[in-house]
């Protein structure tokens, strides 16, 4: 399994369409193939940072959707509402204490 997580710097003008843009294509991002969860983190003290949080059932799995024309178009009208310049890691679980 894959974690992928993704930090975003929106303007502040851009908040309401990337939410928007977000709840109306979460369910098709999570219903990807090989995606197994997906969650929308917003920092608390700088409201304009975003973070996805992802999980996938392999890195083959990930690539298959980051290359994807839906993840192109996606990705490419979030990046356009941008402040600063993302980040994303993937990275694997090594321990869960619930």
């Amino acid at each position: 399994m894959i974690v992928r997580i993704v930090k975003m710097t929106f303007r502040q003008d851009a908040i309401e369409e990337f939410t928007s843009m977000f709840e109306e294509r979460r369910m098709r991002i999570r219903n990807f193939e090989g995606c197994t969860h997906l969650e929308l983190w917003q920092d608390n003290a700088e409201p304009t940072v975003f973070f996805t949080y992802s999980t996938w059932q392999s890195q083959q799995a990930l690539d298959h959707y980051r290359f994807s024309e839906f993840f192109k178009d996606t990705w490419g009208r979030t990046k356009s509402l941008f402040a600063g310049p993302p980040q994303a890691w993937s990275v694997t679980r090594k321990y869960v204490m619930d």
